[in-house]
């Protein structure tokens, strides 16, 4: 288990530790884990340059005037996309890569508990949000990750597993990362599910089941979230080693975090290995990706 004080610590050894001038990219930033975790990372980089994407225009002057508070020698960037469509996830790539060299970090947090509907690129909502533009983002910003020479982290926020589909995605997403790690060795990709925490994912969704989940949320929800900071789950104080990857290996490059900031491993994962799964799943991907754009990625 991760303890609080190394945590802590790292946090407060990124203005030295790394170069200033890092570049981050946060996919989903308006609300949130992703805002809270681009806000955390301007406090702390030296003099950072932060890309957040949303779906609107209208929360975008808000974080970035919060930003330039925070951390008022970083440069901050704010894009506008519908996650859902690969080709918006495409023009906004497109844009970032037209200003930027290298990225050090790109945190992903893209997600909505809408069902039941497709895309216009026919794909399902769901999936386009949550698994589909994520890994494009991945594909087509990982040639400037590979070459950076910081960090070098993908992050992804999802592992939420409350129902048998949701479960699905989370394996989707962790064995798609191994087969990213295998195009990137150089990379660390990082799949963390924080445990219950307050944000809209809920939004835009209808029907009387969730108006309950939605209700029965805002009473138990301040029992089940934890606080914006101190030992939330009283976390020991002890140092931490070199993390376990999905495989079974120490420092393998990808890893599935839990909300104690230990890493998991999943015996499920190894089956659907096993299986032929995963690379019956990445043809898949890079079907669908060709499908809609004409490409694996730009």
């Amino acid at each position: 288990m991760v303890s609080l004080g190394a945590i802590l610590a790292s946090n407060r050894r990124l203005e030295s530790a790394l170069p200033a001038g890092l570049v981050a990219v946060f996919g989903g930033a308006t609300s949130g884990i992703d805002e809270t975790a681009t806000k955390q990372f301007a406090k702390h980089a030296n003099a950072p340059r932060i890309y957040f994407v949303g779906r609107t225009d209208s929360w975008a002057e808000r974080i970035k005037t919060e930003l330039k508070t925070i951390n008022p020698k970083g440069s901050y960037f704010s894009l506008q996309c519908d996650a859902s469509l690969l080709k918006s996830v495409d023009e906004v790539c497109q844009e970032i890569k037209a200003k930027e060299t290298v990225i050090g970090l790109l945190f992903l947090s893209i997600g909505s508990l809408i069902t039941g509907t497709s895309t216009v690129e026919n794909l399902h909502y769901f999936a386009a949000l949550t698994y589909y533009s994520r890994i494009r983002f991945a594909m087509n910003l990982l040639p400037l990750i590979r070459t950076t020479p910081a960090l070098r982290r993908v992050v992804t926020v999802f592992k939420l597993s409350a129902t048998a589909g949701r479960g699905h995605f989370a394996s989707m997403l962790t064995l798609s990362f191994e087969v990213l790690a295998q195009k990137a060795p150089e990379v660390s990709f990082i799949h963390d599910y924080p445990g219950f925490v307050k944000t809209d994912l809920a939004r835009g969704t209808n029907g009387v089941g969730m108006a309950i989940v939605k209700g029965l949320f805002k009473v138990i929800g301040p029992f089940l979230f934890p606080p914006a900071s101190g030992d939330a789950k009283g976390v020991p104080s002890e140092g931490v080693g070199i993390a376990t990857g999905t495989d079974g290996r120490k420092g393998s490059g990808v890893y599935s975090v839990h909300l104690d900031g230990d890493t998991k491993l999943q015996e499920v994962l190894s089956a659907l290995r096993e299986s032929g799964l995963k690379n019956k799943m990445w043809k898949l991907v890079e079907e669908e990706s060709i499908r809609v754009t004409g490409s694996v990625s730009i």
